[in-house]
């Protein structure tokens, strides 16, 4: 009998190989014959970074109002079941296995990436199931991503960032096209991206998408005199008065870091986009703000030292894990527990986030895109860093160990720089 495990060890090998190939072409006829197209509003979410949490935000939410939600997202931490969750709930094996073999049955000689099998796999255990609402994250881009066989009704642009750019593009101009290719005609299109590139706001023009951006059409701000709240405004010919519908009163999210407040303002956006379909009661969104979990995005561990974990991989996390670092509590020393794969730009990310590191404990990461010891060593002088900062390391863990044995109680250790760092240490 099959299992999940043999399943996983027969498509991990088509992701080891040296190119990853995108577009619809592949998909698009296995997709139709699967008969799995939803039946429910499909909520997309692209961007360099923050989508994970938007889905995340969106998805607690409507679990909040009493929805069925399915949501996929990419990639996991510890477990495959991660990337696909029914109503709260991971996948089980068995459920998983069913899926895979719905996709096989339908594929015939067509051969599969990694990603179109999972995302496959995903739809049809979606489509299997009564759902309010698809919560989808896009893997790599959008117009050529897999998830964006799918109509969405409502599209989200988190951010755009420079990342993947052997695939994407070397401009944030070039990115921004490819991340727009999921906007659909007539249906509505979040941008909560503050400083959009002009070519997203052209292709938004383009493809006919009713375009609500971050600062113009909606936006959040804080409470001076309940530093605990926050308030939530869209703009909404409807709304009456001023034409501006508010969300007063907010809690904090459950997310840490203060950026969290635009991706849980951008999730707030599209289920107000949603509202005829998927109407959500002040209740439910404060419930689901308190309650939203998202592991490894500037999550703050029990106990001391304080321990950070954050997944960023890129310039455009970094400067947001900086910012969110600065926002905390004095702590007399900082060390970094920091590992990163290759194909990233490394001496970026340790310029965005040196100013607030004091100590740094490196390793390499397994695999052949994992960064070594000499390419962060070499990172790291680029960026003035003195070698007495630098504690070298055979792998994430001791890294991670050698941190605290050294961090006193008042310290601070912050453990980043991609989800394999998080995922040696949240699973220790």
């Amino acid at each position: 009998m099959t299992t999940l495990a043999d399943w996983l060890a027969r498509i991990y090998t088509i992701r080891s190989g040296p190119e990853i190939e995108m577009g619809l072409e592949r998909i698009r006829p296995i997709y139709e014959r699967m008969q799995v197209a939803p039946a429910c509003p499909v909520i997309l979410v692209a961007g360099t970074n923050g989508k994970g949490s938007v889905c995340a935000y969106i998805d607690a939410i409507l679990r909040a109002s009493g929805y069925r939600v399915g949501r996929y997202t990419s990639p996991h931490i510890h477990r495959f079941n991660e990337r696909v969750v029914v109503n709260g709930a991971e996948a089980s094996d068995q459920a998983l296995v069913a899926a895979f073999d719905a996709v096989e049955a339908a594929r015939g000689d067509v051969s599969l990436t990694f990603f179109e099998y999972t995302t496959l796999a995903a739809f049809h255990l979606f489509a299997a199931t009564r759902l309010d609402a698809w919560v989808i994250e896009v893997g790599l881009g959008g117009r050529l991503d897999a998830t964006n066989i799918l109509d969405a009704d409502c599209a989200v642009i988190t951010s755009i960032g420079v990342d993947h750019t052997e695939f994407l593009g070397e401009t944030r101009e070039l990115i921004a096209i490819e991340k727009a290719g999921i906007l659909r005609r007539g249906r509505h299109a979040v941008i909560a991206e503050p400083d959009p590139p002009v070519t997203l706001t052209h292709s938004m023009n383009g493809h006919g998408a009713h375009g609500h951006y971050i600062g113009r059409d909606f936006g959040w701000h804080r409470i001076a005199e309940a530093p605990q709240q926050w308030g939530f405004w869209i703009r909404d010919p409807a709304a009456g008065g001023d034409g501006v519908a508010h969300r007063h009163g907010l809690p904090i999210p459950a997310l840490r870091g203060s950026y969290q407040l635009g991706n849980a303002a951008a999730a707030l956006a599209a289920l107000h986009c949603l509202r005829d379909r998927l109407p959500v009661a002040q209740g439910a969104v404060k419930q689901g703000l308190l309650e939203v979990e998202w592991p490894g995005r500037f999550q703050v561990l029990p106990g001391r030292p304080v321990t950070v974990l954050d997944v960023g991989h890129n310039a455009h996390a970094a400067i947001a894990l900086e910012r969110a670092l600065a926002d905390m509590a004095y702590f007399p020393v900082t060390y970094a527990v920091f590992a990163m794969l290759r194909d990233k730009d490394i001496a970026a990310v340790i310029d965005a986030v040196k100013r607030r590191i004091d100590e740094w404990h490196i390793a390499p990461l397994p695999g052949p895109r994992g960064a070594d010891l000499p390419l962060l060593l070499a990172a790291l002088a680029e960026n003035g860093i003195p070698d007495r900062q630098i504690h070298r390391h055979t792998d994430v863990a001791t890294a991670y160990a050698a941190a605290r044995k050294l961090a006193a109680e008042a310290d601070r250790i912050v453990v980043f720089g991609s989800f394999l760092t998080v995922a040696q240490v949240s699973g220790a």
